[in-house]
């Protein structure tokens, strides 16, 4: 008898559920660990929740009349584990009249795992240019990336076949499908569409939570691509080490967008991703920045 995949619907809601951080005192929160995860905690989570933690502490911050988060950096200091939940302290910087600032530390069993900054801004108009979206095929003419897993499932051991193929809130569609298996040198350029599996709501908040958990998703990859290494190389490492998002427009994250990386620099085991956000009808309504662990662990002696 085979377990019964959750529908689209339950895989957005159980997402929006993860990144509904708890308050459990003033400035104080609880971020709980994602149904069926194994090991390290996916970073993008982690940003995802501490940003939900400061949007709580600025009033209005999923209203119109209220600040509205526009950037957030944030530094890796240690992997978090599922096994735990994750405690987010908020620190309120600076409350101004049209900008305020927050700093977020996230722990888990009293060690501090991420350190973040975010800065909220009450919108107003001004003047207004951007990058133009590449030119790529639509997302309706390409395969998913679950489809592309479930094809190179047939060629993993079986103690990876369940997380490869495990079914994921976010659908994604590259543009340059990714070799999972024995990858080999490429240029350090990915474009993927992306969008949450099924509607959830239209609390402004909540979809800048999610852009921002999946732009964690197909960064850090995009500096190994020019070596022909990724997670599945034996005795290769790496981790993010820190993250930057910038969020210019009002997004929906239950519709398709483009995310457009490259990689401009790698070098002293660390790899340089940049990323641009777009909507299907070409808005840039974020851009990316992580550098990470890049390394071939040495042979033990």
């Amino acid at each position: 008898m085979t377990d019964t995949p959750p529908t689209p619907a339950a895989l957005a809601a159980d997402l929006v559920d993860l990144l509904d951080v708890e308050e459990i005192d003033t400035d104080l929160y609880r971020g709980r660990r994602s149904a069926g995860g194994v090991g390290r905690v996916f970073g993008g989570q982690v940003i995802a929740q501490a940003l939900q933690a400061a949007q709580r502490s600025t009033d209005g911050a999923g209203e119109s009349d209220g600040k509205i988060a526009h950037s957030l950096h944030a530094y890796f200091m240690r992997a978090g584990s599922e096994d735990h939940p994750i405690i987010y302290r908020v620190v309120r910087d600076f409350e101004g009249r049209s900008f305020a600032t927050r700093r977020v530390i996230a722990m888990q069993r009293g060690q501090p795992i991420l350190n973040m900054a975010a800065s909220f801004q009450l919108p107003e108009d001004g003047y207004h240019h951007q990058d133009r979206m590449p030119d790529v095929p639509p997302p309706e003419s390409l395969r998913t990336e679950a489809e592309l897993r479930a094809a190179d499932s047939a060629h993993v051991e079986e103690r990876f076949r369940k997380q490869l193929t495990r079914p994921r809130p976010i659908e994604i569609r590259p543009v340059y499908p990714r070799k999972w298996f024995s990858p080999t040198p490429a240029d350090p350029v990915q474009h993927s569409w992306f969008r949450v599996v099924a509607p959830v709501g239209d609390d402004p908040a909540v979809h800048r939570a999610i852009v921002a958990y999946a732009s964690d998703m197909a960064l850090l990859g995009t500096c190994m691509l020019p070596h022909g290494v990724n997670w599945t190389t034996p005795g290769f490492q790496s981790a993010s080490l820190d993250h930057s998002l910038w969020l210019h427009e009002p997004v929906r994250a239950d519709e398709w967008m483009l995310y457009a990386t490259d990689s401009p620099w790698a070098g002293h085991a660390r790899g340089m991703n940049r990323g641009s956000i777009f909507t299907a009808d070409g808005r840039l309504v974020a851009t990316v920045a992580q550098e990470g662990l890049i390394r071939m662990r040495k042979p033990r002696a």
